[in-house]
């Protein structure tokens, strides 16, 4: 177990943060990245050719380190809409076929397939959890031989109900069906495998669970998708970009690997440093870890908040970081501006109370969220 690390933030003793899956804080470690890479950029003189590249790759490495993938494998991408239109226009669907995702999913794992099927046909299905079934099994049964690409996530941003990722790629190689994942509210919170999961492409913006900065994130892409078509003609993914002196000598090669999807401008001084100390972080601490300290914590909290008369998510259902609490009947509509006055944060998303806590929470503010929802139900 992890101790408590709410030291290593600005979190005043008077706020429970407990929303994770809307934003992370960032690290004291993560801020002074941050104003040392505005600053360096302050003085451009002092920037040199491997500036441009070496806390670039030290990112994609420690990413690909938390999720058992190759650097060469994972691009930088700023956002997680930017990654699944980069896996939309490497894929494709066409008449009678399908792509199977979650009802209520997230809107940037959503608009780049309705747009795929608008443009080339097929279809958009979208699957709840059936009576008496898990999530998972619901999808398993959507995903036959009509599917092209299954497009999900580990767990759902609503109310953290959870995916069995290596049975849905076992059933995408069944039927040959792309697994397009977008790990945004799990990854570096939940141990990620993609030796194991083997996506497709996979993407992550940081600035939730990997706890770095905003306008942030990976893209992997499995080695058969590593020769596609990225949304931007960079000049920095072409083979010897490094060679500043030689760019007017114009070339139709890529350097290798994933970086060919890389974003423009992925150097971002200002930010890249952020995106390194907090990988290194959660590096240090082990995914493993972090997973099973808040999974202690969120199952004790579920037991608080069930006797409270809420109905969390089952811990075997959801992830393990993540608590999505059904309210009981007449609970206020303004509940969760009353908590926020009190200096508790939470969110609700599609009818749940969403409770995402982290390592910078301690016992005190999970006394302040019980004492609060019971003062207010």
């Amino acid at each position: 177990m992890i101790s408590c690390q709410r030291h290593l933030f600005s979190i005043p003793p008077e706020v429970a943060y407990l929303n994770t899956a809307y934003m992370s804080p960032l690290m004291h470690s993560v801020v002074t990245a941050i104003d040392g890479g505005v600053r360096r950029k302050s003085t451009p003189w002092t920037l040199t050719i491997p500036d441009f590249y070496d806390s670039v790759d030290h990112a994609r490495a420690l990413f690909a380190g938390l999720v058992n993938a190759v650097p060469d494998g994972v691009a930088i991408v700023p956002s997680a809409s930017y990654g699944m239109e980069t896996a939309a226009k490497n894929l494709s669907v066409g008449p009678g076929r399908r792509v199977v995702m979650l009802a209520n999913q997230f809107p940037s794992h959503v608009y780049p397939w309705q747009r795929l099927v608008r443009e080339q046909g097929g279809e958009v299905i979208r699957v709840e959890a059936a009576n008496g079934d898990t999530l998972t099994g619901s999808v398993l049964a959507a995903i036959d031989e009509r599917c092209a690409v299954a497009a999900l996530p580990n767990v759902l941003w609503t109310n953290g109900a959870v995916i069995d990722l290596a049975a849905v790629r076992a059933r995408c190689d069944q039927v040959g069906a792309a697994l397009v994942l977008d790990l945004t509210q799990s990854a570096g919170a939940m141990v990620t495998d993609f030796a194991a999961i083997r996506p497709d492409f996979a993407v992550v913006a940081c600035y939730k669970w990997l706890l770095g900065p905003y306008a942030t994130g990976f893209l992997y892409a499995a080695p058969h998708q590593r020769d596609g078509d990225p949304l931007e003609e960079g000049w920095v993914a072409r083979k010897d970009s490094q060679d500043f002196s030689g760019l007017v000598n114009y070339t139709d090669e890529y350097a290798p690997g994933a970086v060919r999807y890389d974003m423009g401008e992925r150097a971002n001084f200002a930010l890249m440093p952020g995106v390194v100390a907090a990988l290194q972080q959660l590096t240090d601490w082990g995914v493993a870890n972090i997973e099973a300290t808040l999974a202690d914590r969120n199952r004790a909290l579920s037991a608080r908040l069930t006797a409270l008369g809420l109905s969390p998510t089952p811990e075997a259902a959801r992830g393990p970081h993540f608590i999505g609490a059904g309210l009981p009947k007449g609970a206020p509509k303004d509940l969760l501006q009353k908590l926020a006055q009190d200096g508790v944060y939470l969110s609700e998303r599609g009818g749940s109370l969403r409770i995402t806590p982290h390592l910078w929470n301690n016992d005190e503010d999970f006394d302040r969220l019980v004492s609060g929802l019971s003062a207010l139900l």
